[in-house]
This record gives C-alpha cells, sequence and structure tokens, in this order.
C-alpha cells in the first residue's frame, strides 16, 4: 500500500518528510516593491510540514513580471527578505524551492521597465487572456494581454544569463533548489509550442531541439550553478491556458523533454492536468483530464528522477491511489493548502478540510485570506 507519509530524497540530496508538495500558487502579498516580508515568511512556516513547498512563481528580472504584487528576486531588498521566507521554513523543519519565471507574452505595457511591450517569441498576441494589473485608475483588476514584441536572438541568449545569476541568489538565500516554471503558456512554453513558436533562429519552432532550446540552456546554468539534485522543472502537457494552441506533437515533445532533462539530472519533473483554455487566474478550473497513464508510464521510463502529480486532489485516499499506480513519486496540493495550514496534519489524521474564500485569493488586505486560518486543534501562527 502506498504511503503518502513515506520519506523521500530528492535527487539524492534533499531529504523529505513525505510525499506531499504545497503546489506554487499566486498571492499578492508583497511590500511595496515587490519585496517579500514577515506576513509571506509567516504564511509558509504555518506551511512548512509538506514534505516540499514550492513557492509562488517569482520574477527574474522587471521584464519577467506579468501580474502584480507578485515577487521578485533581482533586487537587493527582495533577496535579503526571501532570506526571512527560507529561515522560518527551515526552522520548522520544512524545504523549499523556489519557482522562477519569466511570463513573457503574457504581460501589459503598464507594468512593464518603462512601459515596453512585453517580451515575445513573436509577435502573436495572447488575444483571449487576462493579466492582473491596475488600470488606468489605479484599480486591481484584469485586462487583456498587451501585444508582444519579438525578441531577438541575442537577447534570448542575455536571458539565459540572467537566470543563471538568480541561480545564485537563491542559493545564496537559503533555497533547497528551484523549480522553473515551463508551464500554463508562459515563456518556457512559448518557446517550445511549434504552433507559436515560428522563429527562424536558433530558438526557433523548426525543430524539437531548437524550441527547446532555451529551456535547456537554463536548465544547464541551474544545474551547473546547484547541482542537478536541486532543480526541478513543470510542466503543463495537453494545457491551453493564456492562449496556447494545442501542440500537435505533445506525446513526441513531452517524451523529448522527459529524456533530455533526465540526462541532465533534474531532480522532479511536475505534472499538472489540463487546465481550461480561457478565464484568468482567478477563474481558471481543472478538466478532469489526465495524462493517459500508459503515455505517464513512457515518461517514467525515460526520465529517472521523481514525479510529481498535481491536479485536483483533495484527500489522502485518492493522493494515496495516484502513488499506488507507480508511476508518481510525490502529490502535489495548490488550493487545499490556502484554507489548512496543516494539511499534512489534516490528511494523516483524516481531519476535516476548511474550503477558503476565493474572494481572498488576490486581495491586498494582509492576512484576510492569507495566515488568518487556525490548525485542526484551533492554534494559530502568530499573524505578523
Amino acid at each position: 500500500m502506498a504511503d503518502l507519509f513515506e520519506p523521500l530524497s530528492l535527487g539524492g540530496t534533499v531529504s523529505l518528510n513525505n510525499r506531499i508538495v504545497m503546489a506554487p500558487m499566486t498571492r499578492t502579498r508583497t511590500s511595496e516593491g515587490d519585496v517579500p516580508n514577515a506576513l509571506m515568511a509567516t504564511y509558509y512556516g504555518q506551511r512548512a510540514s509538506a514534505g516540499l513547498i514550492v513557492t509562488e512563481a517569482v520574477d527574474v528580472a522587471p521584464s519577467s513580471k506579468g501580474y502584480a504584487w507578485t515577487p521578485g528576486i533581482y533586487s537587493e531588498a527582495q533577496r535579503r527578505n526571501w532570506r526571512l521566507v527560507t529561515d522560518e521554513i527551515h526552522r520548522k523543519g520544512g524545504a523549499v524551492f523556489m519557482q522562477l519565471w519569466h511570463v513573457g507574452r503574457m504581460a501589459h505595457p503598464s507594468i512593464m521597465p518603462n512601459g515596453e511591450m512585453p517580451w515575445g517569441v513573436t509577435e502573436q498576441r495572447a488575444e483571449h487572456s487576462d493579466v492582473f494589473v491596475h488600470d488606468a485608475n489605479g484599480k486591481l483588476g484584469y485586462i487583456r494581454a498587451g501585444t508582444p514584441r519579438r525578441l531577438a536572438t541575442n537577447e534570448v541568449s542575455a536571458l539565459v544569463r540572467t537566470f543563471a545569476q538568480v541561480f545564485v541568489d537563491a542559493r545564496e538565500t537559503g533555497f533547497d533548489g528551484v523549480e522553473l516554471h515551463a508551464a500554463n503558456g508562459y515563456l518556457f512554453e512559448q518557446f517550445m509550442n511549434p504552433v507559436l513558436n515560428t522563429r527562424k533562429d536558433r530558438y526557433g519552432g523548426g525543430s524539437l531541439q531548437d524550441r527547446t532550446r532555451f529551456l535547456m540552456e537554463v536548465v544547464d546554468a541551474a544545474v551547473h550553478e546547484l547541482g542537478p539534485g536541486r532543480v526541478g522543472v513543470r510542466l503543463s502537457p495537453f494545457g491551453l491556458f493564456n492562449s496556447m494552441p494545442a501542440d500537435p506533437d505533445v506525446e513526441g515533445t513531452l517524451l523529448y523533454l522527459a529524456e533530455e532533462l533526465g540526462r541532465r539530472g533534474v531532480a522532479y519533473l511536475h505534472l499538472i492536468y489540463e487546465l481550461m483554455p480561457t478565464g484568468n487566474m482567478e477563474t481558471a478550473e481543472f478538466k478532469a483530464r489526465y495524462i493517459d497513464h500508459g503515455l505517464l508510464a513512457k515518461v517514467r521510463a525515460t526520465f529517472p528522477g521523481a514525479i510529481i502529480w498535481c491536479g485536483g486532489f483533495k484527500s489522502r485516499e485518492g493522493a494515496e491511489a495516484a502513488l499506488e499506480t507507480g508511476l508518481v513519486d510525490l502529490i502535489a496540493f495548490g488550493r487545499p493548502y490556502i484554507g489548512n495550514p496543516d494539511l499534512a496534519e489534516r490528511l494523516r489524521h483524516g481531519w476535516p478540510l476548511v474550503e477558503a474564500d476565493r474572494s481572498t485569493y488576490y486581495t491586498r488586505r494582509g492576512p484576510l485570506g492569507f495566515t488568518d486560518f487556525s490548525s485542526f486543534g484551533g492554534s494559530q501562527a502568530a499573524v505578523l
């Protein structure tokens, strides 16, 4: 019988107390300057009984930002305050990877440096997708993503170097590793998609090798700086979120990635099932469509590292049934972790779960819907 509470050595490097992963979730609680703060340290520390925490997506540069109040790691203040988060998680006995992204075309000039256009693989806009920014009246809300400009070849190579520096910063701020967000229609996936990527340069869509080159160069930089056991990659095969066109060879792309990432010693693949192609962060829902077990078995046979399965898990029984297949090693929980900081303990003991109010997911009202949830026994971490 699969046991959700069996320890795991991730990549032979990071010891996890159980098979539960807290999935990355944008929460918009940073301080001015997109700086992490003590409130965020409390939030993550409350949830440190997860085997592994993957942080909300973190901007690697001002140009990578697509949503208001998401944290960065490119300023001294941001790096200094991430230490509050990692120290609190480690004090509670947890492990944490920083998820890193560049949103690419999923941005708007109002949030870009100097009001420039979003950075794109091509000039094709995400016609039916929104970003979360301040409108002309200063009110937070959803507006349609802007029209991007095509990145020059040398700019893509420079962005690889930007990521390389961030890996150094992540290590020095106490993170156990990093996860590259190559899912959900952000820049890595924009490059990998053969329909969207019509470039003719070395990062172009003419071959699998070329359209995955950007991701592989960044992975190589991560492994060089952190070691292979401290690098994970998140993928969303079959996903159509953020106006992504369907990949006509999605199986071939997934298996190629599994082989190449495995060859580089990547510690884990974080696989999520399909997101609805319409809506935004607040309204997006998961479809009840999992990767076919036959395809997942091929990934398992190709990729030597751990596999994290994410998408709609709400119970110990469902998670252990997934582990029982032998096709995955860890189970990621997303929204249940919002209202249940002690989710691991609730799953272990069969205690009831709290469902958080969705209207507080992205509020700017401090601890509301963020750190104000009690553990099952009634105790609550101090709200800073």
